[in-house]
């Protein structure tokens, strides 16, 4: 019987971003779904089955730091990777003391992505014991 492929899902103001992500997490074996904001995300029916939240820290209305607090009371288990077009120190800081994976800076590399994603999903596949590095 086949394992349900992961899904990973990524939430974007940037419609580049949201274009170009999801090709590169499928051609590394990954179901990924798109979203333009937060609130957009919350109220989908993805979001209970998402296993990572790839996220962007500005976004309209909801920022990601706030979708990364509500999702703590919703879904507490849930690795969110952070992603942002400027680097800041104490941003970076409190997500990552909020729990979040990593949080990386815009333009990224193939190799930083994969090293997150590796970090954020490797409990979830020695649970299913089909562990493989990206990298």
């Amino acid at each position: 019987m086949d394992q349900p492929r992961i899904l990973i899902s990524v939430v974007d103001d940037d419609e580049s971003v949201r274009e170009a992500l999801p090709d590169f997490l499928k051609v590394l074996g990954f179901d990924a779904q798109t979203f333009d904001c937060a609130e957009a995300f919350m109220s989908s029916a993805v979001m209970g089955g998402t296993h990572c939240l790839i996220l962007d820290v500005s976004l309209p209305g909801m920022s990601g730091p706030q979708l990364q607090r509500e999702l703590r009371l919703h879904k507490p288990d849930l690795p969110i990777i952070f992603i942002t077009g400027q680097f800041d120190p104490a941003l970076r800081a409190a997500v990552l003391a909020a729990g979040a994976v990593e949080c990386l800076v815009k333009p990224f590399g193939a190799k930083e992505l994969c090293a997150a994603l590796d970090e954020a999903l490797d409990p979830l596949y020695r649970k299913r014991q089909i562990y493989k590095k990206s990298v």
